[in-house]
């Protein structure tokens, strides 16, 4: 009689342990899982891909990639012209101060683009990171030079920036703007974040 009692106590012991393992297993998997990156934390490092087909010249489109926004300027042939014969104006005319972390050496080049008519940037001044206001339109205008050739002001503490992104001498930011890892994907599509094959 005896063993039966020991048999029918183990067999509810096994019984028990096996429903609490189990139910340890479901209790864990929502708590192990909330240690992965979210699908938001994801998508804030993720290359972003955008389709440039409708950018006609002279416009900005503007995105966002890890939280920064990030300019494509589909610049006209006059706008292209403009970046010849002002580096004696530019602090940094050949992106040459930090060009691993601002310029990838495919746009260090005087449009700093890999397309001379198409300008990828990160649309935040180098100086306390505002971000600068468009002024495409050549020629005087107030807080701007006489000479203006069209690009980029910094509301904030008057550095100014021309259509790629340089920065005018004896201004307050240091460095031109950024210009992120990108690459095409098509004559139309652009991709952000990355800048080679996988």
């Amino acid at each position: 009689m005896s063993a039966s009692v020991d048999t029918s106590k183990r067999t509810w012991l096994i019984a028990s342990s096996c429903a609490g393992a189990v139910g340890a297993g479901f209790a864990a998997v929502p708590f192990v899982s909330s240690f992965s990156p979210s699908e938001r934390a994801k998508a804030a490092g993720a290359a972003v891909e955008v389709d440039i087909s409708a950018l006609k010249p002279g416009e900005k489109l503007t995105v966002e990639w890890r939280g920064k926004p990030v300019w494509i300027v589909k610049r006209t042939p006059e706008q292209v012209a403009a970046l010849k014969g002002i580096d004696s104006q530019l602090a940094d005319p050949k992106s040459e101060r930090k060009p691993a972390e601002l310029t990838p050496t495919y746009a260090q080049n005087e449009a700093r683009s890999i397309k001379p008519e198409i300008f990828v940037a990160v649309g935040i001044c180098s100086h306390l990171g505002c971000s600068p206001s468009d002024k495409f339109t050549p020629g005087a205008q107030p807080s701007l030079p006489n000479d203006w050739t069209g690009g980029f002001l910094c509301p904030c503490h008057g550095s100014t920036f021309d259509m790629a992104g340089r920065v005018y001498k004896n201004k307050p930011a240091p460095d031109n703007l950024e210009i992120p890892p990108h690459m095409y994907l098509s004559d139309s599509r652009l991709i952000i974040g990355e800048d080679k094959k996988a």
